[in-house]
């Protein structure tokens, strides 16, 4: 149970954020919930004196609805027939007295009978604040309903029942179809109302977001909870729970990670005759584990077809994630990455040691720093399962995920700035774009995640190799250019140059010394593609003789070779003098290869760091020289 302790251990290490509304990059609002507490999206806004009279209501936009409500442990699990009351804000079926008399179905068990008892108890406890005295005075009177429908909130039909949709017999009876009806969804009995408390001086804090209110129910429903019990996750006495939370990824989550419902049938799996046999988890550290976890999900989690990979520090919650590639690998303050000027694969540990060093000096001093990296997963809509968790000191982290930045690691051309211009960045892509690499743009989420999965012990645990079958899938699809969009293809040959380069260690610049036969074949490629292209011109958009038979290449390179030979001889002559540069090339490189191995063995993915590096090398040459200066005829010249 390491992973509920360190979550119990971070929600106690930000206790200042309790409460506190935070957004991400999409305007989402989220916050440290306090225990004892939940979050529901509300339909209607009701405002009551301090004398508990009533004084206005209005539907709530949905840019406002997420309300921070009091919850116990029978409500947050409450489903279907369950009559499990929220202690203060509530579906309409449970807090409006007079549900009833407007034509609201009522259960055998009144929802009513139950809500205000609860509410009662609160209310009169030694803990109540004025704001819930006043909310109870209120809705005890049991009129809820008449008052909303007086403020026009709600709308009745001729025989005083509640009207649950909007049809052209009304809109032409009435005029202008009401704002309620915008939000409702399965009859009046499902929306859910929260209510406010306005003083005489006007606003002081809204109800769910008063600090005096949260505390307020905490102490009151400790009193409430049973005898305490040996907690598995701390070691003390406390109040246990058999009732733990959902909503862990959002709001409509019902997936949970701790559950113990199976009395009937196989009751424990045959293992145990109770749920406390085989783990006892306080109340206490349940919700504030599950809490914690909710806030770090929402604050910085990557969700990935419901898989969740959530990176966090214990003293600094802010972590680089190993699932992100090179570019997205800048210290937090920086504007802008700074990995992007990188030509060796030294050079490159030096920037990402640089780029780490925020993370390094945002470490305080505590000799237990660690960082957490923790994957999850349902496979049910009520099951939800931690698949991946390490625990480990921040500064074997860090130094793992910069040695798997500087060794998969290539020069990629498809990040945008801030200005959306394409730049270059040498280093490791995301784990995203690796599956999207070897499996295409349309895989299917499940293989996506799965890969995202398998390629953590590379990166976390330092894993020797990359799984074979995730390279071999790349360099296939890099090796068949014409299947895909020029852009998809020199995004897919960078990331599997990258893949296969975590085992060769190549630097990007052309290894004029490598003899390696592989090395040699794909040089050759890259020249031949380079040769056609600059004799077709910039206007020419089909793919070169090279790019059309590059899978076949690949498969059988000295055959193909000379098919690709003999259609270049066109094009040698269309370009003349640097025709004859290119040609001089091509047989500098077929003299280095050993007649023996000139043959149709197929080629490793070494090829492709051969055939990236020679066209790498010729496009630097070809961009060096200025627009009006002429292609030199002299060797010499252009070797330098």
């Amino acid at each position: 149970m390491s992973w509920l302790l360190d979550l119990y251990r971070t929600y106690e290490s930000n206790l200042g954020q309790v409460g506190v509304i935070e957004k991400r990059f999409n305007d989402q609002e989220f916050t440290l919930l306090p225990i004892s507490h939940t979050t529901q999206n509300a339909h209607i806004e009701v405002e009551v004196t301090e004398d508990g009279e009533f004084h206005s209501a209005a539907v709530v936009p949905k840019s406002d609805a997420s309300t921070l409500i009091p919850c116990t442990e029978d409500a947050a699990s409450r489903a279907g027939a369950v009559t499990a009351p929220y202690p203060l804000h509530d579906k309409l079926s449970y807090c409006a007295g007079d549900f009833a008399a407007y034509g609201g179905e009522i259960k055998k068990e009144n929802p009513f009978d139950a809500y205000i008892e609860n509410l009662r108890k609160w209310a009169e406890s030694p803990y109540a604040v004025p704001k819930v005295k006043s909310l109870y005075r209120y809705l005890r009177k049991g009129r809820l309903i008449e008052d909303l429908v007086r403020e026009k909130v709600l709308y009745v039909d001729e025989n005083n029942r509640l009207i649950d949709k909007w049809d052209k017999a009304l809109e032409e009876k009435h005029g202008v179809r009401p704002e309620i009806f915008s939000v409702m969804v399965g009859g009046p009995e499902a929306l859910f109302v929260r209510f406010n408390v306005r003083t005489a001086g006007g606003f002081t804090r809204k109800v769910w977001d008063d600090p005096d209110m949260f505390e307020s129910f905490i102490r009151y429903y400790a009193g409430e909870l049973g005898d305490p019990d040996l907690c598995y996750v701390t070691g003390e006495r406390l109040p246990a729970t058999e009732k733990h939370a959902n909503k862990i990824r959002n709001a409509a989550d019902k997936a949970k990670l701790i559950s113990a419902n199976d009395k009937s049938g196989f009751t424990y799996r045959g293992r145990f005759s109770s749920a406390t046999e085989a783990a006892r988890v306080s109340y206490d550290v349940s919700q504030k584990a599950h809490n914690a976890l909710k806030w770090l999900i929402n604050r910085q989690g990557k969700i990935v077809g419901q898989r969740v990979f959530l990176v966090w520090g214990n003293d600094s919650l802010d972590m680089p994630s190993p699932t992100d590639d090179t570019w997205s690998l800048e210290d937090l303050e920086d504007e802008q990455p700074r990995i992007i000027k990188s030509n060796t694969l030294k050079e490159l540990a030096r920037e990402v040691d640089k780029a780490l060093d925020g993370y390094r000096n945002r470490v305080s001093e505590r000799i237990d720093s660690q960082a957490f990296i923790l994957l999850l997963d349902s496979a049910t809509t009520g099951r939800m399962a931690v698949l991946y968790y390490r625990n480990m000191d921040k500064e074997l982290y860090l130094k793992r995920l910069a040695k798997w930045h500087s060794t998969c690691a290539w020069l990629h051309r498809y990040q945008r700035n801030a200005a959306g211009e394409f730049v270059s960045f040498f280093g490791a892509p995301a784990t995203k774009d690796i599956a999207f690499a070897a499996y295409g743009p349309r895989a299917d989420e499940k293989v996506v995640k799965g890969l995202m999965e398998r390629m953590l012990p590379c990166i976390v645990d330092e894993q020797p190799s990359i799984p074979r079958d995730i390279v071999t899938s790349a360099v296939q699809r890099a090796s068949n250019p014409v299947s895909m969009e020029t852009w998809e293809w020199e995004k897919t040959l960078s990331i599997a140059c990258a893949l296969v380069n975590h085992k060769e260690g190549k630097d990007v610049a052309l290894d004029k010394e490598n003899t390696n036969r592989d090395y040699l074949f794909g040089r050759l490629l890259a020249v031949a593609d380079v040769l056609e292209r600059r004799a077709l011109g910039r206007d020419e958009k089909r793919s070169s003789n090279a790019i059309r038979y590059m899978n076949a290449f690949a498969r059988h390179p000295a055959r193909t070779w000379l098919t690709i030979q003999s259609s270049l001889q066109p094009y040698q002559a269309r370009l003349g003098a640097d025709g004859i540069y290119l040609s001089r090339i091509i047989d500098e490189i077929g003299s280095r290869i050993d007649p023996r191995e000139f043959n149709d063995k197929p080629l490793t993915g070494l090829y492709l760091l051969g055939f990236y590096s020679q066209r790498h090398d010729l496009f630097q040459k070809k961009e060096d020289k200025t627009a009006d200066e002429p292609e030199s005829t002299n060797e010499e010249e252009r070797s330098e």
